[in-house]
């Protein structure tokens, strides 16, 4: 297929991996740079979301992917009360952070006690966390989530950077959508938000698509999810009148970049659309001549 579209193959490194499912933003490793340019991988623990059994291949990847780069990694954890250490679960899609030190995330995914990732886990922990393993001094936390997601309330559904000082931010002005409250709460909170330097975000609002139900089901159909490459960005689009009208409002945002529109409606069915499916590797010196792809 990626031949018949064009795809100069040489440009593309495939390695056959087995996994339980493809959303590698969240079972995928998650790079961090130091200001030399030294990269590494943080190795978080992955659950299938702590309701799926169906996970330890997934949690293999970012193991696979040191190994294959060659690039030294940590297992963030907590010290427990007994001394032990507590490995700590976290996917991809439930932080977004600034790359200048602030991060966005819910306390549905990761303080409620219906998420289950991280059990008697308190947020000044999970600060700490973020601190020491991704170099973040700021956490803004919105409530929750979009009706139809099932990892309680990522956060690339919902409230995205486009800059260190500019938030992407969600919203449905239909009052009779289940979506309507939890967004114009989590915008109220964006709005009232400071910068770690004291400064307000600019905002910008970013509709909803109509709703999508699948066999009886409500699926997290959102703009928000969408994929930043090196030079465009990839939007997901959903034969919705409000396509358009995205498309439009991201590219104002990234006006260097090109924006294109994919149709992810037979990916929601899965719940997740493409930045769910994707996790972005930093540019590098990587000898893999000699692995195994």
């Amino acid at each position: 297929m990626l031949r018949r579209s064009g795809v100069q193959l040489e440009r593309v490194r495939f390695h056959q991996w087995p996994t339980d499912r493809g959303w590698t933003r969240d079972s995928g490793p998650i790079f961090v740079r130091n200001p030399q340019g030294g990269l590494a991988v943080t190795n978080w623990r992955f659950n299938g979301w702590a309701k799926y059994a169906d996970w330890p291949l997934d949690d293999q990847l970012p193991d696979r992917v040191s190994s294959l780069l060659g690039l030294p990694q940590w297992q963030p954890s907590i010290q427990n009360q007994d001394g032990t250490k507590y490995r700590l679960v976290l996917e991809g899609g439930s932080i977004d952070p600034s790359g200048a030190g602030s991060l966005l995330t819910t306390e549905e995914c990761l303080l409620s006690s219906v998420q289950q990732r991280n059990p008697g886990v308190t947020r000044e922990q999970l600060e700490r966390a973020f601190h020491d393993y991704l170099g973040i001094d700021q956490v803004i936390w919105l409530n929750r989530g979009i009706a139809g997601d099932d990892t309680h309330g990522h956060i690339d559904d919902i409230a995205r950077f486009a800059a260190p000082d500019t938030i992407i931010a969600a919203i449905e002005p239909n009052t009779g959508d289940p979506n309507h409250a939890p967004l114009l709460e989590n915008l109220q909170c964006l709005k009232s938000a400071r910068s770690a330097g004291g400064k307000q975000f600019t905002i910008v609002e970013l509709p909803m698509p109509r709703p999508i139900v699948f066999r009886n089901q409500r699926v997290p159909a959102s703009y928000a999810n969408f994929y930043l490459a090196n030079d465009l960005i990839l939007v997901p689009t959903f034969h919705d009148p409000n396509d358009r009208l995205a498309l439009n409002i991201l590219a104002e945002v990234f006006p260097g970049r090109h924006v294109i529109g994919v149709h992810c409606v037979d990916l929601i069915w899965g719940l997740g659309a493409l930045h769910c499916m994707t996790q972005q590797q930093p540019a590098g010196n990587y000898d893999v001549s000699n692995a195994q792809s």
